[in-house]
């Protein structure tokens, strides 16, 4: 081995760099992990109550119908607020063009499974689970949530919620097998460490903020269809 001592001390410099590099996205993802262990409930009777289920968007079918990953979600706000843990539903997706439209379809879901309307608050500008916890936040004002996702896509949605300083728990809704998991699963990675940076290096704003719209108010000023 007397050739690795041969070798210029600038290649050493280059290999710590490399190493560094290639071993930060891991540690990341494991850092923020971590937080999907942290005050997670699997049912209703496990979550301490807060005043606002955020129930984060997912697909909408070009029928208007919701996807399993979407649906499930959105019975899961059900059930907390019908098991009284939550004052309010907070649903927040992707309504960036009149050809696509997640929060009306899931504000019809639960309408229509018994939530009152004016509990119900529609955010028509969370085209990212990072968009969507800092309008929690800034816009309708979230204090305390319990946030509603599959186990896959629970632990960022935490941290992010939680470095905003929204006091976070967390509700699986994971109820079935879903396609693409590995698909799902490989995104979350990349997605992990970009929220990181957003975070802690870039600070970012959301692509809109808007005046502030009090979740403790009547949710149907926030209704654009009904």
């Amino acid at each position: 081995m007397r050739w690795v001592s041969k070798l210029p001390d600038h290649f050493w410099k280059w290999a710590i760099v490399l190493l560094f590099m290639l071993s930060t996205p891991f540690f990341i993802n494991a850092v923020i992990g971590k937080e999907g262990h942290i005050q997670v409930a699997a049912s209703p009777g496990e979550v301490a109550p807060a005043y606002t289920a955020i129930v984060l968007g997912a697909r909408v079918y070009s029928s208007g119908a919701v996807s399993p990953v979407l649906m499930d979600r959105l019975d899961t706000g059900v059930e907390l607020y019908k098991a009284k843990k939550v004052n309010k539903l907070l649903l927040t997706g992707d309504h960036g063009q009149n050809s696509y439209d997640e929060v009306n379809a899931m504000r019809e879901y639960v309408v229509n499974k018994g939530i009152p309307p004016e509990d119900v608050f529609m955010d028509h500008a969370g085209f990212s689970t990072y968009d969507s916890m800092y309008r929690a936040r800034d816009v309708f004002g979230v204090k305390d949530a319990v946030v509603v996702t599959q186990e896959f896509h629970l632990a960022r949605a935490l941290y992010i919620a939680r470095k905003l300083g929204i006091k976070a728990t967390g509700m699986l809704a994971d109820k079935r097998p879903y396609v693409g998991m590995d698909y799902m699963e490989t995104r979350e990675f990349l997605a992990r460490n970009k929220a990181f940076f957003q975070l802690h290096i870039l600070h970012s704003k959301p692509k809109y903020l808007g005046p502030a719209i009090p979740i403790n108010g009547d949710g149907r000023t926030t209704w654009d269809k009904v």
